[in-house]
């Protein structure tokens, strides 16, 4: 069975990503906010690095309650930068407490973070393959960063674009390839 190229074959819980995860439509507030998390701890590393932590992640992060990271204090901090378990990097952690404040004002302000989603992309999912930017990822970059979030530049978003399946980017080659035709 043919899969993407950047899949490792070698690496199981990659490949169970790849075909059960990585593509497919997951609008729901909660998967929404982990994957924004972990996508932003990927800048500079690759996403295998981080989905490899990915479980690690849920048990430092409270399983992603947005609540409880909003809340998160320097003794937090703290614990999280000792935890060799997950990337420990104290600029993407204190982005990630300050992205949580900022992911929730957004779902008070459009009553979902999938709402907001929807200003920019209309419910379309697009299919594109090969890129690693577009002008969809360009826009919400741009007003994430505006609203005062951090590490989450085009190329971030359009890699988190793609595994919450906004844009469906299965290579010609991989079995699970689909195209708006």
């Amino acid at each position: 069975m043919n899969r993407c190229s950047w899949c490792n074959l070698k690496n199981d819980l990659y490949m169970k990503y790849h075909d059960e995860e990585w593509g497919k439509l997951n609008l729901e507030d909660r998967y929404l906010f982990e994957m924004l998390i972990l996508e932003s701890f990927q800048a500079g590393l690759s996403w295998e690095c981080v989905l490899n932590k990915r479980e690690y992640f849920r048990m430092a992060f409270d399983n992603f309650d947005i609540d409880k990271i909003c809340n998160y204090d320097d003794d937090k901090i703290q614990k999280l930068l000792e935890n060799k378990n997950i990337i420990r990097n104290k600029l993407k952690i204190k982005a990630t407490i300050n992205n949580s404040k900022i992911f929730k004002e957004i779902q008070n302000e459009y009553g979902s973070f999938h709402n907001y989603l929807k200003t920019f992309t209309k419910d379309i999912i697009i299919y594109e393959v090969n890129k690693t930017t577009n002008k969809l990822s360009d826009e919400l970059s741009k007003d994430l960063q505006k609203r005062g979030m951090k590490f989450v530049g085009s190329t971030i978003i359009y890699s988190y674009l793609q595994a919450i399946g906004i844009i469906y980017s299965h290579e010609k080659e991989c079995f699970l390839y689909k195209s708006l035709n």
